[in-house]
């Protein structure tokens, strides 16, 4: 998975706000409010804590309607743009993410590295602060030094990492204002209802999360992630995301479980996402340039970190670690075993030994720290 790392962004969503009024011309959207939305993510003297984020999700949701989702471990759940499309079908919906959908697919196919804009919507409070960002990133054609501000060419500076040229910031102009049309005439109400319907499964992760929480202490803090958001999302699959926005704090969207006895997915999914610098170490420490030329290095990343997080969750919470196997068996889309899910899960993400060692011991020495 490609992390997108960045400094903090320091400056005000006010100063933001006011520095890019102009705007793009695409509807106006309140930013939402409540704890579901709150203030920008990074909150000084926060411990890890568990939220839902609608413009998050929202993101996502025009990227799952757009990309091919061919990976092992999907990005978004198996069947999400199916069902999407149904239900959006059924209430005769139609927005501007249908109208230019082949002109965004079309680019999306051409310049795979796009898909890294997923990233972005983490790294903000609200739909309107991102579409600000964008915004100015358009006007400043992508150069900070355009920004007029010091501080809002952090902006200009986080969003062209993802959308460098002039093609690409066209692609996420079109893109935005497409998502903004699909959140008016569908999503925030699609969103709303899901909230309500998975009130009692949010509920279940609290508990859940307050209950192992504890045991994930020492790793989060010897790795450097002392303080963040578990952000539970509706289009997320096993394979999350994880946002580093500074002062060590991180944003890493996990699977939003449907029922309450589906709440230790996102523990599931949070293991595998804060294991990533530790299992990103091993795996460059012990692949050849051969390999890594050939793209074998990339297989060895993403099973790594599955591998990863299987280890982790043995060290912190052995109880959940059956029951990591089994998700992760059935997020790649292989048959789930009746009894141990042991051998198939280790032959579904298989390893060369010298790195599955190094991810272990990598392991040891930082459950072994202060």
């Amino acid at each position: 998975m490609t992390v997108i790392r960045s400094m903090l962004i320091a400056c005000s969503f006010a100063l933001l706000a006011a520095c890019t009024s102009a705007g793009t011309g695409t509807p106006e959207t309140p930013a939402p409010t409540g704890d579901r939305a709150g203030s920008p993510a990074a909150q000084p003297g926060e411990a890890w804590s568990v939220r839902t984020r609608e413009h998050v999700d929202l993101w996502l949701h025009g990227y799952a309607l757009l990309q091919q989702d061919t990976a092992h471990i999907p990005f978004f759940r198996r069947g999400y743009r199916d069902r999407m499309l149904a239900e959006r079908r059924s209430r005769n919906v139609t927005s501007a993410l249908d109208v230019d959908r082949e002109r965004l697919v079309t680019r999306l196919s051409a310049n795979p590295a796009l898909v890294n804009g997923q990233f972005l919507a983490l790294y903000f409070a609200s739909l309107d602060d991102l579409r600000r960002a964008v915004d100015l990133t358009i006007r400043a054609q992508g150069d900070p030094r355009a920004a007029g501000d010091p501080q809002l060419a952090q902006y200009v500076a986080l969003v062209s990492a993802s959308f460098p040229s002039a093609a690409d910031r066209d692609w996420l102009r079109t893109f935005t204002q497409a998502i903004v049309d699909e959140h008016r005439v569908f999503y925030r109400d699609y969103w709303a209802a899901q909230q309500s319907a998975r009130s009692a499964a949010l509920a279940a992760v609290n508990t859940l999360w307050a209950q192992h929480r504890p045991a994930f202490r020492r790793y989060l803090s010897n790795t450097q992630q002392d303080r963040g958001e578990m952000l539970l999302s509706l289009p997320l699959n096993g394979e999350g995301r994880v946002a580093d926005v500074g002062n060590r704090y991180f944003v890493v969207g996990v699977n939003f479980p449907e029922t309450a006895n589906d709440a230790p997915e996102a523990i599931y999914t949070f293991a595998h996402e804060v294991v990533l610098a530790t299992t990103n170490t091993a795996v460059n420490d012990n692949v050849t340039p051969a390999e890594q030329r050939s793209g074998v290095a990339g297989t060895y990343t993403s099973n790594a970190a599955v591998r990863g997080g299987a280890i982790l969750i043995e060290r912190l919470t052995p109880d959940l670690a059956a029951g990591y196997m089994r998700y992760y068996l059935a997020a790649a889309g292989e048959t789930v075993p009746s009894g141990s899910p042991r051998a198939a899960f280790e032959a579904a993400f298989p390893l060369p030994a010298p790195i599955l060692a190094a991810i272990r011991g990598q392991m040891d020495i930082v459950l072994g720290g202060i």
